[in-house]
């Protein structure tokens, strides 16, 4: 037997026992339907080589949605493709299109067909410029589907092949120790011909969980995920996969099939279309999330899991560092980060189309001081949104507030320091190891879009603005306003990133020890001996050099440094509140 059917074999057999063998056929049958529809790639469309990086300095992703960017002359999927070229060109080497497809609810993450572009949208042909522009990152929301699925509609009527597809449950049954990322019920009531039936729903009772232990759902997925590849899609994002498997009496998270369905679609991507990129989204602490690459099997092989995981933990503790005035807590865990083998990194990112999560700092930050961040956050208009706990008490899952507003001042209250504070924060998250992920509503500075929660509902709504590329338009060029500054800011370090190869996602990281008022973050050496010094001035007070500690006086006694974003390549005595600091040295 081939190695990848032997490996295939394994999976299945953990997941199916004696049916592994019909499965492994259909199976294959899926993949070699698609075997010559599909054509490796590299980045940016570049031709695929065993011998290519995976990635490099050059690759930085934006994250939207299809209608982030409205004109009313044209498809918004066609809009956001004519933004992103006039105003980020190459700047940026992906984006993430969250679900294009038509949905019933949470703004598309609940799936009605997943083989259909959202019409209102756009087409196929529109995510297929996208990804002729740049590599496309498409949602595989594979826990869950809408309640107006034509699977549902199985379902009721008991026809196939919806039929099986979904989890029913006894209402009497235990399920108190399932982990709930939402306080709604677990299981809801379904009238069918046979009666009412309750179905587990992990999310809402608009999102129906999907029942993996029938070997047909698995299939569907697969089938749909090689589709996305076909239509140009490079990088596949695995939406709440940590709560794809079920088994009462237990927690209902990371359960190791779990984590064998990823170590499966991860060599079926691998085998039929090499450079695809899998990330694994799981909004929880921190130890738990890194999980997903399958780390724990080295050194008897290479990782196995996902190519990436998103790094959860980054958007809580820089909002702690920033409002606090203080970087030990995040030079702690930035210290503690493990090194990761080739063709694995982190994506790392500050806000997104969710809101910022909390449960990724258990274990990380003390609860007293979680909660006075999360008041800080409701000062400056942000909400908290609860999840369920076993023991039926509620506690925060995440903030839901816009980035910008975030920086708005500090435990103090509003200061005059949100831009610099704002640039700041996103200066660090470049710097770190792994690919940079910038939402569109970072990009733009957008403020929380309150109207858009009292007309939805939902507070996540507050960080999901449409724009009307007229009026953004307007902002972007009009010099005197706040947006074209912070726009031009982040173009400009986005550009210094990009022509800095220390910058590499896989270039060694290391923290310096220093003052808490300072982060100090050393990138490299390369082979050819260049390093990079990041230096970041975390409160709102100038911090003169000498009392930067003994780790960075020692490392700018060392080497001679110039700075790369900066007019003035020369590194000042002191560092204005918030400053940021990129210098490099060739020796």
């Amino acid at each position: 037997m081939p190695e990848f059917e032997k490996t295939l074999y394994g999976y299945l057999t953990h997941l199916y026992g004696p049916r592994a063998d019909e499965v492994q056929r259909r199976l294959l049958q899926h993949i070699d339907h698609f075997r010559p529809l599909l054509t490796p790639t590299a980045r940016r469309g570049a031709p695929y080589s065993q011998s290519a990086p995976t990635w490099s300095e050059k690759d930085q992703w934006l994250i939207c949605y299809g209608d982030s960017i409205i004109d009313t002359d044209s498809p918004p999927l066609a809009v956001l493709d004519d933004f992103l070229q006039a105003r980020l060109g190459d700047r940026i080497s992906g984006v993430h299109v969250l679900p294009f497809f038509p949905w019933s609810s949470d703004d598309g993450f609940s799936v009605i067909h997943y083989r259909e572009v959202n019409p209102e949208l756009g087409d196929w042909s529109h995510i297929q410029t996208l990804a002729r522009h740049y590599d496309l990152m498409a949602d595989l929301v594979l826990n869950h589907v809408s309640r107006e699925s034509l699977w549902f509609v199985d379902y009721l009527s008991g026809s196939s092949p919806g039929r099986d597809y979904f989890i029913e449950v006894d209402p009497e049954t235990d399920v108190s120790q399932v982990t709930r990322p939402r306080s709604s019920p677990l299981l809801v009531p379904v009238a069918t011909r046979r009666g009412t039936r309750h179905l587990w729903a992990t999310f809402s009772e608009d999102q129906l969980d999907l029942n993996f232990e029938n070997p047909d759902v698995l299939l569907e997925f697969v089938g749909i995920l090689l589709f996305y590849l076909q239509q140009g899609t490079r990088i596949i994002r695995l939406d709440a996969v940590a709560f794809l498997w079920k088994r009462l009496g237990t927690s209902c998270i990371h359960l190791p099939e779990t984590h064998t369905v990823v170590r499966l679609l991860r060599a079926i991507v691998d085998h039929i279309a090499p450079g695809t990129l899998l990330v694994t989204e799981t909004n929880v602490p921190h130890e738990e999330n890194i999980s997903y690459f399958g780390l724990e099997r080295l050194p008897e092989g290479a990782p196995d899991e996902a190519h990436m995981v998103y790094q959860f933990a980054l958007p809580p503790l820089l909002l702690h560092t920033l409002t606090r005035g203080e970087s030990e807590t995040l030079q702690t865990w930035l210290s503690s980060l493990p090194v990761l083998p080739n063709h694995c990194t982190y994506l790392n990112f500050t806000a997104s189309h969710d809101g910022i999560g909390v449960r990724p700092l258990e274990g990380l930050l003390p609860n007293h001081e979680r909660d006075a961040l999360l008041e800080l956050m409701h000062r400056f208009g942000g909400f908290v949104s609860m999840r369920s706990n076993p023991d039926g008490s509620d506690t925060p899952y995440e903030i839901n507030i816009t980035w910008f507003e975030a920086m708005r001042g500090t435990r103090r209250g509003p200061d005059p320091w949100q831009v610099a504070r704002f640039l700041c924060s996103q200066a660090i998250m470049l710097s770190l190891q792994g690919i940079p992920a910038l939402y569109i509503h970072t990009l733009t500075s957008t403020l929380n879009d309150v109207e858009g929660v009292e007309r939805s509902g939902r507070l996540r709504s507050i960080n999901r603005r449409r724009w009307q590329r007229s009026e953004l338009d307007l902002l972007l060029d009009n010099t005197a306003n706040p947006t074209h500054y912070i726009f031009q800011s982040l173009c400009n370090l986005l550009e210094s990133r990009q022509q800095e190869p220390c910058f590499h996602p896989s270039a060694a990281q290391r923290v310096l020890v220093s003052p808490p008022e300072l982060l100090a973050i050393e990138r490299g050496p390369l082979r050819d001996g260049r390093r990079l010094l990041a230096l970041y001035n975390v409160t709102d007070k100038p911090l003169p050099l000498p009392d930067a500690g003994d780790a960075v006086t020692q490392a700018l006694e060392q080497h001679d440094w110039q700075a790369i974003e900066s007019d003035n390549p020369k590194l000042e005595d002191t560092l204005p509140p918030y400053a940021v600091r990129w210098l490099i040295t060739l020796a």
